[in-house]
């Protein structure tokens, strides 16, 4: 008790982000005193429950001593499966309740909205139905005769006693009349759990202390050195020009102004008259992120948070951002001294090389519970921050690793689902909320997210607002009808954004909202760069694809090919290789193992990246084939492009690579026939009185948005080069088209549009509805107790492919390691694998199957990970897969010894890197990835 009391205390001192104390503080009368006596009091209580015959059974030894003085029991297996209805934390939060109402007067109403930080602190509050069940059960809680009175007057001893050692006897009364909104309920579970973590730590408190050497207070500054927790981060506003500010924070050429858009941002950041949500529309390349880390600072130094959180939609932009946001801290001011924890959140965080670096140099503290940490990674140097400046220390600090417990670092990039999963019914939901109310929090490609994911953002949203977290949302441009969600479900009310408002077609658009309040327009202007790209139509037929870029590609030239499925990409690949050579094409989609994905980004960025960061770019013709992996993040250039049919505002995100950077004066470094932007738009068959995309693309996109996407292109498509769509200009005019409610294109068109709509109605009102099942629910009244609150939930939940199935409308999907099976039957790393960062090889490295890998060889397997396509997340085929792959079972491979690759799923590919699988013929190369292909026979 007296250990998880302490340690709330420290909690509450050190490590707290202001605006955590600060929301804290105002639900009660005394302020940030009366908090921390109540944080502090709630984990010294937290285990009243066992002071139980439920729990103090389970040890009859133990048992035995308690009976020696009068606290009789049952033996365990007398007590029989009842005792499951008293667990430790309901029986505390039944003790408490009945504590506060006889000995202290509370009224039975007004218990519940303290006593369930004590009822929830394992991870679940308790549901009205377990408390009446052990309120029907009083034996569980005393054991009934005699011995009863003795069992009730120990459980008020400790409690008083609590009472009056950790301050709160005088308090008590004056608490009373509180209504504790249900965020504080839950900000102070979390720090009850912390505690009980940390001091539950043997490693930390040891079981049996040197009483006579070591004092209460020795122990604990020993144990609190020992576990060595960096401090919140304390944002001090930035008070100088904008331009000083960005000159100081990113790389801002010498003499250059920041952005329109930039400056409108950190304008709009000051002027709110509270840290609030702030929606950034702007087109590519025009430094977002760099506005949203700039109005990050401003918020924080306003709100109090503790750090950053830079969610993004998958695991290859995580990657991409974490240097960033590294980058980014390393420039804030600092103290000396001053120390930072720092964390990349996706599953496969442990095999960046960066984050690996950072694990390796922080030590290590002995995990608690049951939060299983990331494996230990081998020493790796930080590639390109060997030499730091002076300014503050960046851990990945070892407590913070667990999957519970790593979103408690102050700065985390990571995928959006981490986020989601605090919108989702799962136990330790507690923690989640803690980590993100302590933070600013960054949402980019916002317009990536479809209607499964926005039900579980937008209840994210009225949660983060009622935190009072500050958030910014960065997509390139959003429906009007869906900026209104986000600010209304973030602001707590309908009406925040005024109408005339929310139809601004208005482009670049900021709009800001505190919590609560009424939403800010601004309409920066954009910057000087603008492009007009010719679009045209082009039959799907591949040698009319071939032909056309024979023509175009007669100087040269770079062209992008964006197929919306691998299947159409691999197809498209082999006959631009027959036509082109190999040497001129290159593939790019999500079906290459983690390492090959990496070098194929790395190799995308080397020869297409900005002119003043490469000198490789081809000079003679090359041809990028690609699925949606180049749509987003990756900034490359390419002089022509050829997309299938999309979604307006995605196919608008992959012109953004398109003449994206400056080449020449007027672009006369590009091949002559490419100074203009081109944009083909095939995948359709558009000679049909309504165009017909392929089936692929329906698959993906659904017919609807297809078809009102290229309704609103249609007089660009037919206009050619004398109606270009202009970047930014057309921008929002050609989302807004085509995600409202007006009708558009040809009369004709109109049957087949009300069509798909209705298909579309369907299929959304089917995603809405089942994202709300395992939903969390709203914001409830103050004062109401959180019993129930993840009632009905998934249990436990964590970035796994099945966790995230719960917050993306996707299928459980297989993951692999593949690996390569030789003639002779050992196995062995792939072969064409690059050595590492300190030029380690790791190609071909054996993998010894009577024993455990070495832990280099061992990382390196685990870092061929792959997705198994869609093919193999269908329910009787997943079975088969399963079942097959298990058959290459490796004792030595599981457990401790081998955490890199225990309990993965191994994929061996033969001599020629092929094999059968579940009825399917699986080849893979680092050229093309992995393609499927169904067996004949089966």
């Amino acid at each position: 008790m007296e250990d998880s009391a302490a340690v709330a205390g420290l909690l509450w001192d050190q490590w707290l982000p202001l605006g955590v104390r600060r929301l804290i503080g105002e639900a009660l009368p005394g302020g940030d005193a009366d908090a921390r006596a109540l944080a502090v009091w709630l984990a010294g209580v937290h285990d009243i429950g066992k002071a139980t015959p439920a729990f103090a059974c389970q040890v009859e030894l133990l048992a035995d001593a308690m009976r020696d003085q009068g606290l009789e029991m049952p033996s365990r297996a007398a007590m029989g499966p009842d005792r499951r209805l008293g667990p430790h934390g309901l029986a505390g939060q039944l003790l408490l309740a009945e504590w506060l109402e006889e000995r202290h007067g509370w009224r039975g109403a007004q218990t519940g909205q303290f006593t369930v930080a004590v009822g929830g602190h394992h991870g679940a509050p308790p549901e009205r139905g377990q408390i009446k069940a052990l309120d029907d059960h009083e034996e569980l809680l005393r054991t009934p005769g005699p011995s009863s009175s003795t069992w009730r007057r120990v459980q008020n001893e400790l409690l008083n006693a609590c009472a009056a050692h950790f301050g709160v006897e005088e308090l008590l009364k004056a608490w009373e009349a509180v209504k504790v909104p249900q965020p504080v309920q839950v900000l102070l579970t979390s720090i009850v759990i912390v505690s009980d973590w940390i001091a539950s730590n043997p490693d930390l408190f040891p079981y049996f202390p040197d009483a006579a050497s070591h004092s209460a207070e020795e122990r604990l500054s020993r144990a609190w050195r020992g576990l060595d927790l960096p401090a919140p981060w304390q944002a001090e506003e930035p008070h100088g020009t904008v331009q000083d500010l960005f000159a100081s924070r990113f790389d801002l050429p010498d003499g250059a102004d920041p952005r329109p858009v930039q400056e409108a941002a950190v304008a709009l950041a000051r002027e709110l008259d509270s840290p609030g949500l702030m929606v950034i529309e702007a087109p590519m390349g025009e430094g977002k992120t760099e506005a949203a880390l700039a109005a990050a600072e401003i918020f924080a130094a306003r709100s109090g948070a503790g750090g950053v959180f830079f969610a993004l939609p998958t695991m290859a932009t995580g990657n991409a951002m974490f240097p960033r946001l590294l980058d980014w801290l390393d420039r804030l001011p600092s103290a000396d001294g001053t120390r930072y924890s720092v964390h990349l959140a996706h599953s496969k965080a442990a095999l960046n090389e960066q984050f690996a670096g950072l694990m390796a140099r922080a030590g290590s503290v002995a995990a608690v519970d049951l939060d299983g940490a990331y494996p230990e990674s081998g020493a790796t140097s930080r590639a390109g921050h060997n030499h730091r400046r002076a300014g503050a220390e960046l851990v990945a600090h070892a407590w913070l690793r667990g999957r519970k417990r790593a979103m408690l670092a102050s700065f985390v990039a990571g995928t959006i689902d981490q986020l989601l999963f605090a919108g989702l019914k799962s136990r330790h939901l507690a923690l989640r909320h803690l980590a993100v109310a302590g933070k600013v929090v960054v949402i980019d490609e916002a317009h990536a997210y479809d209607t499964y994911m926005s039900v579980y953002l937008d209840r994210v949203l009225s949660w983060l607002g009622a935190y009072r977290v500050p958030v910014v949302v960065l997509p390139a441009t959003l429906p009007a009808s869906r900026r209104r969600e986000l600010v209304e479900a973030y602001a707590g009310r309908a009406g925040a954004v005024a109408e005339d408002a929310a139809e601004s077609a208005a482009y670049p658009l900021l709009t800001a909202v505190a919590p609560g309040g009424s939403a800010l327009i601004r309409h920066p202007q954009a910057s000087a760069r603008s492009t007009e790209v010719a679009v045209e139509r082009l039959s799907d037929d591949l040698s009319v694809l071939a032909d056309r870029l024979d023509d175009e590609l007669v100087d040269g030239g770079c062209v992008l090919v964006i197929r919306n499925t691998v299947r159409r990409v691999l197809e498209t690949a082999r006959v631009l290789r027959t036509r082109f050579g190999a040497e001129n094409v290159t593939v790019a989609h999500s079906c290459f193992v983690d390492l090959d994905r990496a070098e194929k980004d790395s190799r995308l960025l080397q020869l297409f990246g900005p002119p003043e960061r490469t000198n490789d770019r081809p000079t003679g013709r090359h041809i990028v084939v690609a699925s949606q992996v180049a749509e987003q993040s990756l900034d490359v250039d390419f002089d022509m492009l050829v997309s299938d049919m999309c979604p307006v505002d995605l196919l608008l995100q992959r012109m953004g690579r398109l003449h994206r950077h400056q080449r020449g004066p007027h672009q006369s470094d590009r091949p002559d026939r490419l100074r203009t932007a081109r944009c083909l738009v095939t995948g359709a068959d558009w000679k049909a009185d309504v165009p017909e995309p392929v089936r692929g693309s329906v698959a993906v996109y659904g017919r609807y948005a297809l078809l009102r996407s290229a309704a609103v292109l249609l007089p660009h498509l037919d206009g050619g080069a004398e109606r270009p769509v202009r970047l930014p200009a057309d921008i929002s005019s050609l989302v807004q088209g085509a995600y409202g409610n007006e009708p558009v294109g040809p009369e004709h068109w109109q049957d087949t549009l009300r069509k798909a709509h209705a298909q579309f109605k369907q299929y959304h009102d089917d995603q809405t509805e089942r994202a709300a099942v395992f939903r969390l629910g709203e914001v409830g009244k103050p004062g109401r107790p959180l019993f129930g609150w993840v009632a009905a939930g998934v249990g436990d939940t964590d970035d796994t492919p099945t966790g995230r199935a719960q917050v993306r409308d996707t299928r459980d999907s297989l993951e692999v390691v593949v690996v390569q099976r030789r003639g002779d039957g050992s196995l062995a790393t792939l072969p064409w694998l690059k050595p590492d960062g300190r030029e380690r090889p790791r190609a071909g490295i054996e993998l010894p199957q009577n024993a455990t890998p070495v832990r280099f060889a061992a990382r390196t397997a685990a870092s061929c990970g792959l997705r198994l396509p869609m093919q193999f997340s269908y329910a009787e085929t997943m079975d088969r897969a399963i079942a097959e792959l298990e058959q290459l079972y490796l004792p030595n491979w599981q457990g401790k010894e081998s955490p890199w690759l225990s309990d993965q799923l191994i994929l061996a590919l033969d001599e020629d890197c092929q094999t059968r699988l579940a009825g399917f013929t699986l080849r893979y190369s680092p050229e093309d990835g992995l393609e499927v292909t169904r067996d004949s026979n089966d």
